[in-house]
């Protein structure tokens, strides 16, 4: 069993229960980029560059869809509304939790 270390905000939510909706606990995220997140991280270990806290709603989210603009950065940022539009069904936002990992807390 391999184990990783990821930091997670303290006041995130926990996993919940694989197929179940996501709470964005941001888990999946702070593990590895989804394949569109490694496009935008260029990487394809360790957290996804897209991934945002959200404060107000104490969740994690994709920025893809929160952020596009900010994700694209000034030179793609024309391309925010075609990202954000796209992005929810490249990612299956909504359908439910697809992480096969087992988080601690410690």
């Amino acid at each position: 069993m391999q184990h990783q270390v990821i930091h997670i905000h303290p006041s995130a939510p926990a996993q919940p229960a694989l197929g179940a909706p996501c709470n964005g606990c941001g888990v999946c995220c702070l593990a590895e980029p989804c394949p569109l997140g490694q496009v935008i991280s260029r990487k394809r270990s360790g957290a996804c560059d897209a991934l945002r806290w959200d404060d107000a709603q104490t969740v994690y989210r994709c920025g893809a869809i929160t952020d596009a603009a900010g994700v694209l950065g000034p030179r793609w940022r024309w391309a925010a509304p075609v990202l954000q539009k796209l992005a929810g069904r490249w990612i299956a936002a909504g359908v439910g939790c697809d992480a096969h990992l087992n988080s601690e807390r410690g």
